[in-house]
This record gives C-alpha cells, sequence and structure tokens, in this order.
C-alpha cells in the first residue's frame, strides 16, 4: 500500500533516550500522568517571539489572539511577551484578565456580542473591535447606562482579502467587520458622542505562508487606513493590521519568510502617510506564536488489520485534534505531522492508519502513514497542535471530556 506523506515535524524538537523529548523530558515521562495529553514547550515559545522581534519593525506591537490557545500558564506567558491580547468573548476576557493583561492592553473582536459582554468590556476599560453599526448603538447604550466612556475601535471589512489564506476574513460579503465604504459615517459618530476613539481592525486572513501575499495585504491595509482616516477626519491613534502568518502542516508548506515581512513592512512604516505618522501599529497573531511549540500525545490501546490495513487505535482523537482528523475547514484531507514518539528515531517500516476511540469513521489521526511498527502502549505525537487544538475542539464529544494540558 502506498504511503501518504505526513506534514513536516517543526525543528526544535529533541531524541531522548530513542524517545521524543519536549522541555527535556521524554515523552514518556509526560504522558505518565495519564493520555490524551497536551505539552506546550515554553522555549520554543520564547524563541519564536524573539525571532519574531528580531525582524520586525520596533514600532509594531505583536498581539496575541488567545482563541488559538487559551489554556491559562500559556495566557501568562504571552501576556508578558507580548503587547495585547486579543479576544472574541466574555469568558476569554476573564481569562485574559485572570492571566494578568491590563485592561487597556486587551481588545475585543467578533460578531454577536451580547450587552452583557459589552457591558462587561467597556466596565474593564478594554477596546471594543465595533462589527457592525448595531453594535456600536448598544455599545453606546451600554455605556450611557454605565457612566462610562468607552474606548472603540471599527473592525473594517476591506475590499481585499489575504491571497493564499487558509480561511478569508475580509472582501466581499462578510460577518465581520464594517464594511470600508461606511466605516467614515460610523468612526465620526462614535468620536462625537465624546468615546475614546482608538482606531481600526483590518484583519483579511489566516494561515498564509506566501511573504509576497502578506507583504501585498499589509500594504492594503496600510492604504485603505489612511485613506479612511483622511475621510473620517481625524488621525488614527491605532490600527491593527490582523496577522495571517501561517505555519507549515502539511507536505509540501514552506515557512513563510517571516524576515521579508519585516523588512517590507520596516520600509512602509518608514514612509507613513500624515493620516498614520501618529498612530500605534500592531500585528496580531496566534497559531503563528504557538501552533508549533504544542504536541498531542495520545497512547495505542488497540492494533488490529482489517482487509490488508493496519489500523493503530488510540485513546485521543478529533475531540481534542480535530484539526488533525481534517474536520476543520480542510476540503482534502492531508496528514498532518507525526510521528510514533516511543520510536522517535526508529525507521519507518510499515504504512498505517492511526485513528482515535471516537464511534465516527471522521476520527482519523493519520491515513496511510509510513511508521515504525509500533505497539500497544507506545504513544503517538501529533505536531502542530499548540494552536486550535484543545481550543476548537468538541472535547465532550461522545462524553470523552478534556485532554490533560501542561506547559513544559
Amino acid at each position: 500500500m502506498n504511503a501518504k506523506p505526513l506534514g513536516p515535524i517543526p525543528p526544535g524538537f529533541a531524541t531522548l533516550d530513542g524517545e521524543l523529548a519536549i522541555g527535556g523530558l521524554t515523552a514518556s515521562a509526560l504522558a505518565s500522568g495519564g493520555t490524551p495529553c497536551f505539552a506546550y514547550s515554553r522555549s520554543m515559545i520564547e524563541a519564536r517571539m524573539a525571532a519574531l522581534r528580531a525582524v520586525m519593525p520596533e514600532r509594531i506591537s505583536i498581539h496575541y489572539a488567545i482563541k488559538a490557545n487559551s489554556f491559562s500558564p500559556i495566557l501568562e506567558l504571552m501576556s508578558q511577551l507580548c503587547d495585547g491580547l486579543d479576544i472574541a468573548s466574555g469568558a476569554e476576557l476573564a481569562m485574559a484578565l485572570a492571566a494578568g493583561a491590563q485592561a487597556a492592553r486587551i481588545s475585543f473582536a467578533g460578531p454577536g456580542k451580547t450587552d452583557a459582554e459589552l457591558e462587561a468590556a467597556i466596565s474593564a476599560g478594554v477596546t471594543l473591535n465595533l462589527e457592525s453599526e448595531g453594535e456600536a448603538e448598544r455599545a453606546l447604550a451600554c455605556a450611557e447606562r454605565l457612566g462610562a466612556r468607552p474606548r472603540l475601535a471599527i473592525r473594517v471589512n476591506p475590499d481585499f482579502d489575504l491571497r493564499g489564506s487558509g480561511m478569508k476574513m475580509g472582501g466581499g460579503a462578510r460577518p465581520f467587520g464594517v464594511d470600508a465604504e461606511r466605516v467614515p459615517a460610523l468612526a465620526r459618530r462614535i468620536i462625537a458622542a465624546g468615546c475614546e476613539w482608538r482606531g481600526l481592525h483590518i484583519f483579511a486572513g489566516s494561515q498564509a505562508l506566501d511573504a509576497e501575499a502578506v507583504i501585498a495585504a499589509q500594504g492594503a491595509t496600510l492604504d485603505l487606513a489612511a485613506r479612511l482616516a483622511e475621510e473620517i477626519g481625524a488621525p488614527l491613534p491605532a490600527l491593527n493590521l490582523g496577522g495571517g502568518f501561517g505555519i507549515p502542516y502539511f507536505a509540501g508548506d514552506i515557512p513563510l519568510d517571516i524576515g521579508r515581512v519585516g523588512e517590507a513592512l520596516a520600509g512602509r512604516c518608514a514612509a507613513l502617510p500624515p493620516a498614520l505618522a501618529g498612530a500605534e501599529l500592531a500585528i496580531e497573531l496566534g497559531r503563528y506564536l504557538v501552533g508549533e511549540a504544542g504536541v498531542y500525545l495520545t497512547r495505542i490501546v488497540d492494533r488490529k488489520e482489517s482487509r490488508g490495513e493496519t489500523f493503530l487505535v488510540t485513546d485521543g482523537g478529533l475531540h481534542h485534534q480535530l484539526a488533525a482528523s481534517g474536520n476543520f475547514g480542510t476540503v482534502v484531507r492531508r496528514n498532518y505531522p507525526l510521528a510514533i514518539a516511543t520510536r522517535f528515531d526508529a525507521e519507518a517500516t510499515e504504512v498505517a492508519n492511526v485513528v482515535g476511540c471516537l464511534c465516527t469513521p471522521l476520527d482519523r489521526l493519520a491515513e496511510r502513514a509510513a511508521l515504525p511498527r509500533a505497539e500497544v502502549g507506545d504513544l503517538v505525537a501529533v505536531f502542530c497542535a499548540g494552536a486550535y487544538g484543545a481550543s476548537a475542539s468538541p472535547a465532550d464529544f461522545l462524553g470523552h471530556g478534556r485532554a490533560r494540558e501542561m506547559l513544559v
């Protein structure tokens, strides 16, 4: 049977006594408290942040989008390493504040904010990225009831998207943001109401690996923001350029040339138009900061043969790794990076399917993968599990519950 390629294992992982090691501990040691579990490498996150800081212009702030991974030790670490946290719900607001983030460094985006969420955000003093004129009016009404001066920005639905992105967030008809041509009137309404005007949030797409596409989107974002500021008739205090920086998940993926992105952004920052000269500029990243630093460990509980194919059945599955199973927006199912963690330095000797414990054919972690022969008790490692794993998977599906998480 022909093997289907696995995605590339991120650099930075070690082998110890023949096993995968994370943070100086073997997979067996990390799994000793029970499987399935997520292990996140503190040193890899810190190294990613340092590398990003080294190539980004000094005036660019780096925000962490906590939807990527909201594990509390991760949030505490990111609140120290980053310049701000971006949230998308009232629950995430509570998490960010509990992690020690200052309210002035938190921004709240996302459609469908309830009045309770608006009031909580206004009371805390975070920046609301308004998604519609209706939401703006509700926010103003909430602020009046509270007797507070809200910090308001507008999320813009631009007339372009991030070319080649895995998930498009702008361009065309979208539930996200206010169509660009309607932004100036809404901004003037906010300013006239006496609110603290916090500028614009423009997010065109996510999971892009093409540096030139990212550069083009950032350039278009700066051009659009400058034009809107002129139409508003007031300098722009802040601009969130969004993110979209991707990581390699699949065979053939080439890592984003972040140095090229930083170089181009530095050139733009050196020649900003007057409308943006005093603006606080930020990029908003999630998976790029933490995705490659996480590993999902699950134990093989059964090895079976069926009509000529081998199945390694684990105690984990799509309820923790929805994306790796191919059920999180992927059109064609491809294999994530995966390995037999307890035989990390062994050569591949067989082709096997790795499946989870759920009673559905969708629960497949690897399809026809070339792997060392594995037995019951061996550990499987799914890589690129630091983002949109635990935070984006149906943990309660079939009653199996959440996986353990640890920062090591």
